[in-house]
């Protein structure tokens, strides 16, 4: 049986970088080291090579995006405050992403090493169950448990206003915003 050459070097990160410009999903490490024929560990390296000179790639819990699309522009983003329990953490993304927001990242303060960033991009019930299950499967700690109270920061992004506006209307019914 022939094995499928590997792409090399240069040529691989370029693949690596057309791929993430042109797809709409996160691609995760592996399916990135499938296509260039090589293991994981490899990818991770490239990507942080590509980020060295200054590729806009955010590692995210689902995978690998690139933050540069031409096709959002007509998306409305904002930012809002929120509070509440690490076990309301589904139930407060879940409220998000039946009102058609998708969750880009969460941000805290933390006491020592000042701002705190994670990428979520969660805009369906799905990818919610999935990062939920990838942070309980990890041992993982929700940003929010670093905070003074729970309180943490989202960027939201949406298609309209008006659904940015029934989330926010949504969160605040569940006691989750701080305005």
């Amino acid at each position: 049986m022939i094995e499928p050459e590997k792409v090399l070097g240069e040529k691989r990160r370029q693949l690596i970088l057309n791929t993430l410009k042109n797809t709409d999903k996160p691609l995760p490490g592996r399916a990135l080291g499938e296509l260039a024929n090589v293991s994981r560990q490899v990818i991770v390296s490239d990507i942080t090579l590509l980020k060295a000179h200054n590729e806009p790639i955010m590692a995210t819990s689902r995978g690998y995006v690139y933050l540069q699309r031409k096709n959002d522009s007509h998306k409305f983003t904002k930012t809002i405050v929120c509070s509440h329990t690490p076990e309301q953490t589904e139930q407060e993304l879940t409220i998000l992403v039946d009102n058609g927001v998708t969750v880009k990242d969460v941000r805290v303060e933390h006491p020592v090493y000042g701002d705190l960033n994670a990428c979520i991009m969660v805009s369906n019930r799905t990818e919610v169950k999935e990062f939920i299950t990838k942070v309980s499967a990890v041992n993982g700690v929700f940003l929010l448990k670093l905070s003074d109270g729970g309180v943490h920061i989202h960027t939201i992004e949406a298609d309209s206003e008006q659904q940015i506006q029934a989330a926010e209307n949504a969160l605040r019914e569940a006691n989750f915003l701080i305005e």
